[in-house]
């Protein structure tokens, strides 16, 4: 699922192209981070999206667009995983690996 997920963030073509891949990872860890951060405060994984849109985040509006993908990903996680490992991280290194 993640290799999924973090393909379609790299090949999302022009809405991320025209970032480098080092920032565009940083964004889409920090998306990440973001989702993990409402799975530990209990958000529904429907209402992730809004939650997330509400808190103003700071990374481009463009990065919004993997919200919905990213976040099945961190809801099929542990509970105690969520809790203790860096999600944002670890998607970190795995987009910066990627082709």
């Amino acid at each position: 699922m993640i290799r999924y997920a973090i393909a379609f963030c790299l090949m999302a073509g022009p809405v991320l192209a025209a970032d480098s891949k080092a920032v565009s990872c940083d964004y889409q860890a920090q998306v990440v981070g973001a989702i993990q951060q409402a799975r530990i405060d209990r958000v529904k994984e429907r209402d992730v999206p809004k939650h997330i849109a509400d808190s103003n985040p700071t990374w481009p509006d463009n990065y919004n667009a993997a919200i919905p993908i990213m976040t099945p990903w961190v809801y099929q996680q542990k509970m105690r995983d969520v809790k203790k490992k860096d999600l944002a991280e670890a998607w970190k290194e795995l987009c910066l690996k990627q082709g």
